[in-house]
Order: C-alpha cells, then sequence, then structure tokens
C-alpha cells in the first residue's frame, strides 16, 4: 500500500440521522471526497473531458466499529494500490478525535471505465499521479 493520506472532515447535522450519528451511506460521499484530494479532481476532470475515461465504484466494503457523531471534525486516512491493470484497491478509515481505532473502515474497488462503460486500463498519467510502480 502507498503512504497514508489525510483529509478532514466536519460533520454537519444534516449528514446525521435523528440520533445524531452520520447516516451510514454518507461515510461513501466522504470515502469519495477524500480519494478526489489524492488522485487530484483537476486530472480526473481533464481525463475525462480530452480522454473519456473516468473511475466507477466496482466492490464497497464497508465495517462499521463506531458511530461518528454531529460537530465532530473527523480524519478519514487512505492509502491505495494498482490491481493489475484495471483496478485500484483503496483503504479508507474514517478516525474520530483521540480515538484509538478507526470509526468506519472502507475497501473500495475502481475500475478505470470509457464514456461507452468498457473496462480500460488505468491511464499512465494516474498512475503517474499517484505514483504507482506497476511492479508493487
Amino acid at each position: 500500500m502507498s503512504k497514508v493520506f489525510h483529509h478532514p472532515v466536519q460533520i454537519y447535522y444534516e449528514d446525521t440521522d435523528h440520533s445524531g450519528v452520520v447516516y451510514h451511506p454518507n461515510f461513501l460521499k466522504y470515502f469519495e471526497r477524500a480519494r478526489e484530494h489524492v488522485i487530484n479532481s483537476n486530472a480526473l476532470d481533464k481525463l475525462w473531458r480530452e480522454q473519456g475515461l473516468g473511475f466507477a465504484v466496482y466492490k464497497a466494503n464497508m465495517i462499521f466499529q463506531d458511530g461518528v457523531e454531529f460537530a465532530e471534525v473527523c480524519d478519514i486516512r487512505t492509502t491505495y494500490k494498482l490491481d493489475g491493470k484495471y483496478k485500484t484497491l483503496w483503504r479508507q478509515e474514517v478516525w474520530r478525535p483521540g480515538a484509538a481505532r478507526a470509526a468506519v473502515i472502507g475497501e473500495i474497488e475502481m475500475v478505470c471505465l470509457d464514456k461507452d462503460k468498457r473496462l480500460q486500463p488505468v491511464p499512465e498519467v494516474i498512475l503517474d499521479s499517484l505514483q504507482i510502480n506497476e511492479q508493487e
């Protein structure tokens, strides 16, 4: 896996359910935001506009170990690696302030697709951006 990237997420009231705890699907949004910061949203936009290539979630697995509450600022910790020519694996964790373990763990598999939704190799520009060595 790669080095750990950190992305802060403020928990707003709108993110929570009636008990003040984050509604579970919102963690997927937090993970998406963190991945965009790792890859660089401008690079993703350029890749789509110029080459018609983008990324889609192929598989997502989440483990919920602790509730995350309104008004907390959590740290999304992200690592990734290449899995073959077409897929990247992302491990993302939500850490509450001062916690001894991750509140939520996500394992996300992303694939590269063209505009016709056909599988494509992860582009060199993304491999370079992520500093992924295909020999890993």
